[in-house]
C-alpha cells in the first residue's frame, strides 16, 4: 500500500464609470486632490501596485504548492515508476495519454492512437477524444515537443509545473474578482491570503495534480471575474466587447477541460435566471451569458466528435427553455406585486416543464444513457427511494460524495474566514431581499429612481450575481463534499470583498492583532520544512513485474483505480478504468468486480474471458476491506446487487438469500482444484495477487 513516510537522513481593475475615483488602498484625508492630473496618476499607480501584488500573490501560491508537493513525495528523488504511481486513480489514466502522445513518433500517429484506442478497454476501439476531456494533455505534449526545453526539463515536470502555474492564474483571478467587487486591491490580497491559509479546503492540487478540476477551475475563476466586470453598468462598448470575448474564451476552456462542466454551468444559469426574474440584472446581458454558455458547449461538442452527453445536458435544455419562455410570456416584469409574483411562478413552471420535455426528447432521439448513473445517485442521495443499483451505491458510499463534514467549518473558522463570510453574507442577503421586494412592488415604473435608487447602490448587479453564486454553490458543497472547492475559493472572494470599509478594516486589524499572525505563519513554515517521501514498494514491485514478465498486448483486469496505474506505468491493455461516464463501461466494471463477489470460479473465468482478460489482479485491501462500514464495502455492494446476504454481524434485507458459492477473492488463495483449473498464480506480494487465466479450449 502507498504511504507517505518521513525521509531517511542523507483588477487588474478599472474604476466603475458611474462613480468617482477614490483612494482604494490606504487611509487618506476626507477629500482627494481635485486636479484631474493627480487623480489620473493615482489611478495608474494604484492599478500598477495592485496588478503587481496580484501577480506576486499568484506566483507565490504556485511556488508554495509546488514546494509542498516536492516535500511530501520527494518527487525529485524517487524513480520514474514511483512518480507515475503517485498519480492515483483517474489521475494516472489522464497522465498516461500525455505520455502516449510524447512517445508517438509523429503528431498524426499520436492523434490516431487516441482516436482509435484499443488499449484502454480490451476488445473495443474507442475514441478517447470523444469520451474523455484530454485535449489539455494533447496540447501540452505538442508544446513540450515544440519548445526547446527537452534537455532541461523532464516531461513529468513540464506537466506538473503547468498545473501549478495554472494555480497562479487561479489565485490572481480570485484576487481580481474581489478587487472588482470592493474597489480596493487590499481585499484581493486578503482573498489570496485566505485561499492559502485555508489550503486544505480550497484546493487539492498538490496531491491530485492531473485531476480535471485542477485544469478547469482556473478558467472558471477567470470567467467569474469577467462576468463580475461585465455586469457593471455603463461600460464603454469596446470594454463590453472585450469582456464578452474573455467570458467566451474562459467558458469554452472550462467546458473543454472538465466533464462535469455542464453541471457547474447549470448552477450558473440558475443564478442568472433568479436574478433576471427579480429584475436585479439587465436582461440583455443575461441573454448574452446564456448564449455564450450554449455556444461554448456546442463548440466543445464538435471538438469531442459530437459527444451525445453534451447534447443531452440539462444546461442546453434549460437555457433554451428560458429563452423560449421569455418570447412566449410578454410583459413579465410589469404589474402589481401579487400580479408580478403570479407571473413569475407561472414562468418558473413553464421553464421547468419545457426543460424536462426538451431534455427527454433529446435523450430519446440520441438514445443517451451515459449520465443516468448521476441521476440515480442524486435520487438515492436525496431520499427518493432506496436503491440497490451498484453504481449509485458506489458513489453513495464514497466520503467525497457525502455531506460536507462539520470540521470543515471549524478549520475555516480558525482563520476567521467563516466568521467574516457569514457576516458579509447576512448583510448582503438582507439587502438583496429588500431590493427584490422593492423591484417586484415597483415594477410599473422602472425608470424612477426615488426609493429604489439607494438599494441599487447598496447592491450592484455584480454584487447580486456573486451573492446568489456563493449561495447556490454553497448548497452544492454542503450536499456533496467533493464540490466544496468551488465554494470555499469563492468564499474567500466574497468575505474579503465585504471587509473593505475603513471601520471594518480597523476591526479586522484589531482581530488579527489579538489573534496574532503567528497562528498561521509558523504553520505554513512547518509545512514547507516538513520533508517526507513517497513510499509504495508493493505497487512498484507489481509494475516492474508486469513490465518484465507479461506480453505488451496482455489484457489486465482489476480495480478501476489500480488499472489506471497499470495503463500509465506499463502500457498494458485494460478491461476497465475510472472514467465512469459510459454505460457500457459501467456494466463491464460491475462484471469485472465479480472477482470480489460470491461467484463460482467458472462464472468468474467466463466473465473475465468475455473481455479478453489474460491476467487478473486481486487486492487484499478490497477483498478484506475495513475502511468503509458494513453495507458500503465493495463486497457488500456486490452482494446486495447480486441478491446475496452480506458478511458479518448485522441485519440483511429479507429478500436477500445466502450465496451458493464462497467469496471468490478469498477462496482462490486456497489453490483448490476448481480454481487452479482456470487460474494460475504468477505473482504475489503483501498487497497484490496476480493470476493468469487459462485459455478456453
Amino acid at each position: 500500500m502507498m504511504s507517505i513516510r518521513q525521509r531517511k537522513g542523507i483588477k487588474a481593475t478599472e474604476l466603475s464609470e458611474d462613480r468617482p475615483a477614490q483612494d482604494e488602498n490606504v487611509k487618506v484625508e476626507n477629500k482627494l486632490p481635485s486636479g484631474c492630473t493627480s487623480g489620473g496618476v493615482w489611478r495608474i499607480l494604484s492599478f500598477a501596485v495592485g496588478g503587481t501584488v496580484a501577480l506576486c500573490s499568484g506566483l507565490l501560491t504556485s511556488v508554495y504548492l509546488a514546494t509542498l508537493h516536492e516535500n511530501d513525495l520527494w518527487f525529485s528523488n524517487i524513480k520514474e515508476v514511483e512518480r507515475e504511481i503517485s498519480f492515483r486513480t483517474e489521475c494516472g489514466l489522464y497522465y498516461s495519454y500525455y505520455k502516449q502522445m510524447l512517445q508517438a513518433p509523429t503528431l498524426k500517429q499520436g492523434l490516431h492512437g487516441l482516436i482509435y484506442d484499443n488499449k484502454t478497454e480490451s476488445m473495443r476501439t474507442i475514441n478517447l477524444l470523444e469520451r474523455m476531456n484530454i485535449y489539455q494533455e494533447v496540447f501540452l505534449s505538442i508544446l513540450y515537443k515544440v519548445l526547446p526545453i527537452q534537455k532541461y526539463l523532464e516531461p513529468v515536470y513540464f506537466y506538473i509545473y503547468t498545473l501549478f502555474g495554472l494555480q497562479a492564474i487561479y489565485v490572481a483571478a480570485l484576487y481580481v474578482t474581489s478587487w472588482l467587487l470592493s474597489g480596493t486591491w487590499l481585499s484581493g490580497l486578503l482573498a489570496a491570503f485566505w485561499y492559502v491559509t485555508n489550503r486544505i479546503d480550497t484546493t487539492r492540487v498538490e496531491f491530485t495534480i492531473p485531476l480535471r478540476e485542477n485544469w478547469a477551475l482556473p478558467f472558471f475563476a477567470i470567467q467569474i471575474a469577467a462576468i463580475t466586470y461585465f455586469l457593471r453598468p455603463n461600460l464603454q462598448p469596446l470594454s463590453e466587447r472585450l469582456t464578452l470575448l474573455a467570458i467566451f474564451v474562459s467558458t469554452f476552456l472550462f467546458s473543454l477541460t472538465w466533464q462535469f462542466n455542464q453541471f457547474m454551468m447549470l448552477m450558473q444559469a440558475l443564478v442568472l435566471f433568479v436574478l433576471d426574474s427579480l429584475d436585479m440584472l439587465p436582461a440583455v446581458k443575461v441573454t448574452w451569458l446564456y448564449g455564450i454558455q450554449i455556444t461554448s458547449l456546442f463548440l466543445v461538442c464538435i471538438l469531442q466528435f459530437f459527444n451525445s452527453m453534451i447534447l443531452g445536458s440539462l444546461l442546453i435544455s434549460f437555457n433554451l427553455s428560458v429563452l423560449i419562455s421569455r418570447k412566449l410570456q410578454k410583459n413579465l416584469k410589469t404589474g402589481s406585486f401579487f400580479h408580478r409574483l403570479g407571473k413569475l411562478l407561472l414562468h418558473l413552471f413553464m421553464v421547468l416543464c419545457l426543460t424536462l420535455f426538451l431534455n427527454n426528447v433529446i435523450k430519446k432521439i440520441l438514445n443517451l444513457k451515459s449520465d443516468e448513473h448521476i441521476f440515480k445517485f442524486l435520487k438515492a442521495k436525496f431520499g427518493f427511494g432506496a436503491t440497490r443499483d451498484f453504481d449509485a451505491n458506489l458513489y453513495l458510499c464514497e466520503e467525497a460524495f457525502g455531506l460536507l463534514p462539520f470540521n470543515t467549518f471549524e478549520r475555516l473558522s480558525s482563520t476567521l474566514l467563516f466568521y467574516a463570510y457569514v457576516f458579509v453574507l447576512s448583510v448582503t442577503v438582507i439587502a438583496a431581499i429588500a431590493v427584490a421586494f422593492h423591484n417586484l412592488s415597483d415594477s410599473t415604473n422602472q425608470q424612477s429612481t426615488g426609493k429604489m435608487g439607494k438599494w441599487t447602490v447598496e447592491l450592484k448587479p455584480e454584487t447580486a450575481y456573486n451573492l446568489i453564486h456563493t449561495i447556490l454553490f454553497g448548497f452544492l458543497a454542503l450536499s456533496t463534499m467533493r464540490m466544496k472547492y468551488l465554494w470555499t475559493s469563492h468564499m474567500c472572494v466574497f468575505a474579503s470583498f465585504g471587509l473593505c470599509s475603513p471601520e471594518i478594516w480597523e476591526l479586522l486589524l484589531k482581530l488579527v492583532h489579538l489573534y496574532s499572525p503567528k497562528r498561521f505563519w509558523p504553520g505554513m513554515m512547518d509545512e514547507l520544512s516538513e520533508l517526507r517521501e513517497f513510499y509504495d514498494p508493493d505497487t512498484v514491485e507489481l509494475m516492474n513485474w508486469i513490465n518484465s514478465n507479461t506480453p505488451r498486448k496482455a489484457v489486465f483486469a482489476g480495480s478501476m483505480q489500480l488499472l489506471a496505474g497499470v495503463k500509465l506505468c506499463t502500457g498494458r491493455v485494460l478491461t476497465n478504468h475510472p472514467h465512469y461516464e459510459d454505460k457500457s463501461l459501467r456494466e463491464r466494471t460491475r462484471a469485472v468486480y465479480q472477482i470480489y463477489a460470491k461467484r463460482s470460479p467458472e462464472e468468474v473465468h467466463a466473465l473475465l474471458r468475455s473481455f479478453g482478460t489474460d491476467y487478473v489482479i486481486l487486492e487484499d485491501s478490497i477483498c478484506y476491506e475495513r475502511r468503509h462500514r458494513r453495507g458500503c464495502r465493495l463486497r457488500d455492494l456486490l452482494d446486495v446487487a447480486n441478491g446475496h446476504m452480506m458478511d458479518g454481524p448485522g441485519a440483511n434485507e429479507p429478500d436477500l438469500k445466502p450465496a451458493g458459492h464462497p467469496r471468490f477473492c478469498e477462496e482462490i488463495k486456497r489453490n483448490l482444484p476448481p480454481y487452479t483449473a482456470h487460474f494460475t498464480r504468477v505473482f504475489q506480494n503483501k498487497t497484490f495477487h496476480v493470476y493468469k487465466l487459462t485459455r478456453n479450449k
